[in-house]
């Protein structure tokens, strides 16, 4: 069955909390591929954020509740750019 939620359109966040014994490598894959589906322009950090107020209550120990903190976490830590920029000057 397929998930209603517009942040979810292919039903894999629905899915894979679904999934008995599912494992967190499988979990980072579906995740991958939801956030590679989403629509350009969308608000990952408030998607992730509405999957984890919809499921995280009652599902705490879930691989996918982590695998979403994780996303949450690593989107919000500034990244360092490389090359010529991140190079000092003088």
């Amino acid at each position: 069955m397929k998930s209603s939620d517009p942040l979810d359109k292919k039903g894999l966040i629905y899915e894979a909390f679904r999934i008995e014994g599912i494992a967190p490598e499988e979990c980072r894959s579906i995740f991958l591929d939801w956030a590679l589906s989403l629509p350009e322009g969308q608000d990952t950090q408030a998607a992730i954020a509405h999957f984890l107020d919809r499921y995280q209550p009652g599902n705490p120990d879930h691989p996918m509740t982590q695998v979403l903190q994780e996303g949450q976490q690593a989107a919000a830590r500034p990244r360092r750019r490389g090359g010529w920029k991140s190079r000092p000057r003088d």
